[in-house]
């Protein structure tokens, strides 16, 4: 009994110790499909209003509230990623394109509603003609830097709400 027991602890032990080595071989796919999204305390139409705001600065192709999702057209960033590229070792490339896709969800916390917004940007860039264009992973700093733009839009609006609130009792008292 004894010897069967110390059989089954090897071989768990055998076990948990190759499949944790193992997870390096398959963490690309793990960050291949980590989009960047963030949950706010807002309810959907702020949300999607501070996600307008901040998309305005983008050719929207796609605006649509009640599926909420917003797709911008293809935009040409040739220059930018050859110019981040220029401190690494990669060779620049011909042309490079980038489309986002933001998606704005309703949901519940409890009882309070809470909205969530995925950013998820489709790069894409083309070394030479004979290579076509080619998907790239995107280094995300687009994506969680629209997703602070809105936090810090939805958070000015809630101390403008504060302070019109407390004006309005001010005038209320004075009265």
């Amino acid at each position: 009994m004894r010897k069967i027991m110390k059989k089954v602890i090897m071989a768990l032990f055998l076990t948990i110790l190759t499949s944790c080595s193992s997870y390096e071989q398959f963490q690309y796919i793990v960050e291949e499909y980590e989009i960047p999204s963030q949950v706010y305390t807002f309810d959907y139409n702020q949300t999607w209003q501070a996600v307008i705001k901040i998309m305005a600065n983008y050719d929207l192709e796609i605006k649509n509230q009640e599926t909420g999702v917003i797709k911008t057209r293809w935009r040409d960033n040739t220059t930018e990623l050859n110019f981040s590229d220029s401190f690494g070792s990669g060779d620049s490339v011909k042309s490079a394109k980038f489309k986002l896709i933001v998606n704005v969800v309703k949901g519940f916390k409890g009882s309070r509603e809470v909205s969530k917004v995925t950013v998820f940007k489709r790069q894409m860039i083309e070394k030479d003609f004979l290579q076509g264009w080619k998907v790239i992973r995107s280094d995300g700093f687009q994506e969680k830097t629209i997703l602070y733009r809105v936090g810090r839009v939805l958070a000015l609006e809630r101390k403008l709400k504060e302070i019109e609130e407390k004006k309005a009792k001010e005038e209320e008292s004075s009265f």
